[in-house]
């Protein structure tokens, strides 16, 4: 049964959004994925969130280009956590329009906020929540940062040892 779900405007955001479910998929969490428009398939967005919870869905990730309307209008359906990735697209205002239409979301209607093009760390952020209750998720978690730290010391002994 899958833990998240990851929609996405546009089958062109996919490429965008496939490094959610490939992080995802390295914490060993379900995903599921399909397209979902705010302003082209407005009944299957409404269908799809408010169905989500039943499903078993713990978080849903929301990627948009452009306008950017859908990580918005799922969290104002659903009680689950929604977490918006703006889009660059290429009818967007180098990524503004989308990035302040997820982020400027009135009171009562929360999305969590990515960097524009942002899917990993919208991937890491949904497998930090999923792990704030399953502790397997979370010790995953702890060996990913452990291992970026890792990376980072011994990117800098290279460094030294080279100049």
């Amino acid at each position: 049964m899958s833990q998240v779900a990851i929609i996405m405007g546009s089958k062109s955001d996919f490429d965008i959004m496939n490094e959610a479910i490939k992080i995802l998929e390295s914490f060993d969490i379900e995903t599921e994925y399909d397209i979902v428009s705010a302003h082209r398939t407005p009944n299957k967005m409404v269908e799809y969130a408010s169905n989500a919870e039943k499903k078993g869905i713990k978080v849903i990730i929301a990627g948009a280009g452009g306008a950017a309307h859908l990580p918005g209008m799922v969290a104002s359906i659903t009680s689950l956590p929604v977490i918006g990735v703006p889009i660059k697209s290429r009818n967007s205002i180098d990524g503004w329009d989308s990035i302040l239409s997820i982020l400027q979301m009135p009171g009562g209607v929360p999305v969590a906020t990515v960097a524009l093009n942002g899917s990993k760390n919208a991937g890491i952020l949904a497998a930090q929540i999923i792990g704030s209750f399953n502790s397997n998720v979370a010790d995953r978690v702890k060996a990913y940062k452990k291992d970026l730290e890792k990376k980072v010391i011994e990117s800098s002994k290279d460094l030294k040892k080279n100049s």
